[in-house]
């Protein structure tokens, strides 16, 4: 004869209900041990979503926007576009980094001997991508340049996230972001959009015309702000240098402001025949009369900005409009 069962009582089934949750809790504390052992965060960049090694061991930077930010986070480089970086940058003092030349002729081998984890890709060397993934398989390739049809200031936002995710930088990506929008906040409220706007360039002596919306490194920032252009020309390019423009054509548009990136402040400074952005403008007897010239209404971005166009060059371009705007205002 069977012994009767033991009644089922509110404690075993506590007691059973309380073993379950114990089991489900290793468990999942198990994945999480195996996923932070994995070591590697995962982002997305340009061409996807990318799987990082955490803490990466060995960095090569090849995109002109980043360098300031890696820099400034104390991300050492096995290797980079030294010969791009100006001499802002810490890492042209650095004689540990190897060089890998400019885009023109960069010495991609090279790359091969820092054993990368994470390449930061980008800017002048984009058009590299497949034979950097090729030649080092086993490193993370990232990309992160502003994409076509989106707003810039919202790109280099995004830029310095996903770096900061890369680096573990988070909060210093998010100091920098909040430095930037308040910078932008500042020209927004000091803006009168009755005031006429004219984006130049000035190169080799000669003065570049900085289309609204596609001009290099200006022309985004009629977008951003809602600049009245005292200008626009039919047919405006990207082109780095500029489209031709005659200073009659400027002095004709009588521009309130004239905004100025001085290409060869940043490439040719130091050789014989510079000629500064604001010798150009304020020695040109044309341009005399001109509203912004006469009331010296001019502001000028960095001078190291064309090989330096990341998110810190905008923050400070942004303070100096807004100082000029509110000072005159």
């Amino acid at each position: 004869m069977k012994s009767p069962g033991r009644p089922v009582t509110a404690f075993s089934i506590a007691l059973a209900s309380a073993l379950m949750l114990v089991g489900c809790s290793s468990g999942q504390q198990d994945n999480d041990d195996s996923a932070a052992s994995a070591g590697t965060v995962e982002v997305e960049d340009n061409n996807g979503t990318q799987t990082v090694n955490a803490s990466p061991a060995s960095v090569v930077a090849l995109d002109n926007r980043t360098f300031e930010t890696l820099a400034d986070w104390g991300v050492e480089l096995s290797a980079g576009a030294v010969s791009l970086m100006p001499d802002t940058i810490d890492y042209t003092q650095d004689d540990s980094i190897i060089d890998i030349g400019t885009h023109n002729e960069p010495d991609l081998e090279a790359i091969v001997a820092a054993e990368p984890d994470v390449v930061v890709n980008g800017q002048r060397f984009t058009q590299y991508h497949d034979d950097i993934a090729s030649l080092v398989p086993d490193a993370t390739v990232i990309e992160l340049d502003p994409r076509d049809g989106e707003p810039l200031d919202a790109e280099l936002k995004r830029q310095t996230t996903v770096l900061g995710e890369v680096f573990g930088k988070q909060d210093e990506a998010a100091r920098l972001i909040t430095d930037f929008d308040e910078a932008a906040e500042r020209v927004q409220a000091a803006y009168d959009e009755g005031d006429s706007v004219m984006a130049v360039t000035t190169s080799g002596g000669e003065i570049g015309y900085l289309a609204p919306g596609v001009g290099r490194t200006l022309g985004p920032a009629f977008d951003i702000f809602g600049l009245t252009p005292a200008l626009e020309v039919e047919g405006a390019s990207d082109d780095h240098q500029g489209d031709d423009i005659s200073v009659e054509a400027i002095a004709d548009s009588d521009p309130d402001w004239i905004l100025v990136m001085d290409r060869d402040a940043a490439v040719a400074s130091d050789e014989s025949g510079y000629e500064p952005a604001a010798n150009i403008l304020s020695d040109s007897e044309a341009l005399s009369s001109v509203t912004a010239v006469r009331d010296e209404q001019i502001v000028h971005m960095p001078a190291d900005t064309y090989t330096n166009e990341g998110i810190q060059t905008y923050t400070e371009f942004f303070d100096a409009f807004a100082d000029a705007l509110e000072a005159r205002g």
